[in-house]
């Protein structure tokens, strides 16, 4: 196939309209021929449904369709790849018809114009046929808006560069989205969520954006995202891999960073797999979690934590949290440790945790189960830890879980990498916002708060969370709690029966003067795993406003869960 050779000063930003210079316009078409020419894809029978899972979980990044009613998946398999999963009894052959609508499509993707290829001052316009998925410079506009319009909740802060701007070939900066409401003290606990680290995963960014606009558009509002803001922080990595993302915008399945240091540097497969790249578990397993081809979709980079990208992942990781796990993949984090690290992907629909490195599970193995089956149970998804078929290594849980000790998740959200905005919007949009809301709520103790009940429902006598009632009028709580949600898809979680119950009147039990009022069961004893709590507050002494009340129930492994909240008015 001929190659366009590219000056490198050529390679800024570029916008692929009718008016592109020549020598753009060739490398697109140069990258769409080669994308055409790729025939390495593969209708895949699986011998076990469990199997299909765990091709899911290894082979995701190359998952190109699944349809498991009928007993196949399409996946992308280099030869090592094709021959592996054959010998675990996987059956193979040329997914024609998939080849055929995917060169059909990029046909259609020589007439859009105004595409942008490389980024930085490239045109913003939407993606064509996905207007739901902002592109990396609406991204930028969507944060640089949200920083106007609440001053005292978000901010933003520069943690690296594209490898592009590295290079001075255009490209773009790192930039962390922070929210929390900076009027109220810390230190806080923090919950960190990276996204879009593989390029073509469309879903993965504009989920996080649009977590952030809930939590700063509720807040008070809504109660919970109040309290949230008030006492934790979450820092939002939306484009961790913004270089490779332009070129997934134009329709090519692009997954890596675009180094031209790997494979060619006009090769549609050059760059390094960024997560395949970070340091502590970098080729943990010598050649069996990731590929030292340079040219493979799981390329891991010349060396550990090589590309800029992953140093501005690790290096932000390490300035949010200190070091309480040992080295030893079997050292355990202290059940006291606070924070979350959230890896966004797509697609595959489960709930992953470490380790993906060995079959064995983590330290924390108990912990990460039960968290991630809470997690499971709002967004449907599988709970399953990180390993497959084989074992992957150089991942994103390098940084976080691996050196310091820190929770770390990764959800695959939805059924396609290009996922169309009718599923995104219907599905994968609600079915996972409740569930970074929950993430949002757990950070403090995680490894403990998972083991403890749900509140999920509060309501107030009098209409005092909306109108209000007069200081020194008693207000009937009323609330429900439950140990049962847990998605158990995929194993059982022990569950106990509730003990007790309690609220607190806007100064939670983590601050000075914090005072607890128990709630009773509506029924007069404790002895089932669903309870209905009750309990009259008193607002004698309260000031006007909205005041919040922390409700949460505790269960007969002793073990308090996480805090839903209500707002309490006084007029």
């Amino acid at each position: 196939m001929k190659r366009h050779t590219l000056l490198a000063a050529t390679l800024g930003a570029l916008c692929l309209g009718a008016n592109a210079a020549p020598d753009q316009r060739a490398e697109y078409l140069d990258l769409i021929a080669q994308e055409q020419l790729q025939d390495n894809v593969y209708k895949v029978r699986f011998p076990s449904m469990d199997m299909a899972r765990r091709a899911a979980i290894t082979l995701h990044e190359q998952l190109l369709e699944s349809h498991l009613a009928e007993g196949y998946m399409i996946i992308m398999l280099s030869p090592e790849e094709k021959a592996r999963i054959e010998g675990l009894g996987f059956t193979t052959e040329r997914a024609e018809a998939w080849i055929r609508a995917r060169n059909e499509r990029l046909e259609r993707m020589k007439l859009t114009p105004g595409l942008s290829l490389l980024g930085q001052g490239a045109g913003t316009e939407s993606i064509p046929g996905f207007s739901c998925y902002e592109t990396v410079e609406e991204t930028a506009t969507a944060v640089q808006g949200l920083l106007v319009q609440y001053p005292t909740l978000a901010t933003s802060s520069v943690t690296g560069v594209s490898w592009q701007k590295q290079q001075g070939l255009g490209g773009y900066d790192m930039t962390v989205l922070k929210i929390t409401n900076s009027q109220v003290p810390g230190p806080k606990p923090k919950l960190f969520i990276d996204s879009a680290i593989h390029a073509r995963e469309y879903a993965t960014a504009p989920l996080v954006l649009s977590f952030a606009r809930q939590l700063l558009a509720g807040y008070g509002t809504d109660a919970d995202a109040t309290w949230i803001l008030d006492h934790h922080e979450i820092h939002m990595l939306l484009q961790t891999n913004p270089d490779g993302r332009k070129k997934a915008e134009t329709g090519l399945l692009w997954r890596k960073n675009t180094n031209t240091a790997y494979c060619s540097p006009t090769s549609n497969n050059r760059g390094a797999d960024l997560n395949r790249n970070f340091s502590f578990t970098w080729n943990y397993t010598n050649g069996q979690g990731s590929s030292g081809n340079p040219c493979a979709e799981d390329f891991r980079g010349a060396s550990a934590g090589s590309e800029p990208e992953t140093q501005a992942v690790e290096n932000y990781v390490r300035s949010l949290w200190i070091d309480r796990r040992g080295t030893d993949p079997d050292d355990a984090a202290p059940a006291d440790t606070s924070g979350i690290h959230l890896d966004i992907h797509s697609y595959s629909q489960l709930v992953m945790w470490p380790w993906g490195i060995r079959a064995a599970p983590s330290g924390n193995g108990p912990a990460f189960q039960a968290l991630g089956r809470r997690f499971a149970y709002f967004n449907g998804y599988t709970p399953q830890q990180a390993y497959g078929l084989y074992p992957t290594d150089g991942k994103t849980d390098s940084p976080s879980y691996g050196e310091l000790g820190v929770a770390h998740f990764t959800f695959e959200l939805g059924t396609a990498f290009f996922e169309s905005c009718s599923s995104y919007q219907n599905t994968t949009l609600p079915k996972n916002l409740p569930a970074l809301m929950y993430a949002a709520k757990m950070v403090r103790t995680p490894y403990i708060t998972a083991g403890g009940p749900d509140i999920t429902q509060i309501a107030l006598s009098n209409k005092a969370a909306t109108k209000g009632v007069v200081a020194g009028t008693p207000v009937t709580l009323k609330a429900s709690t439950t140990d049962l949600r847990f998605n158990n898809s995929n194993g059982t979680e022990p569950t106990q029966a509730i003990t007790d119950a309690e609220v607190y009147i806007d100064v939670p039990p983590w601050l000075a003067g914090a005072s607890a009022q128990a709630l009773a069961a509506t029924d007069g004893v404790f002895n089932a795993k669903t309870e209905k709590l009750t309990g009259v507050i008193g607002t004698g002494g309260l000031t006007k406003g909205k005041h919040l009340l922390f409700v949460r129930a505790r269960d007969a492994s002793n073990t308090w869960g996480p805090f839903s909240a209500s707002f309490l008015v006084i007029k």
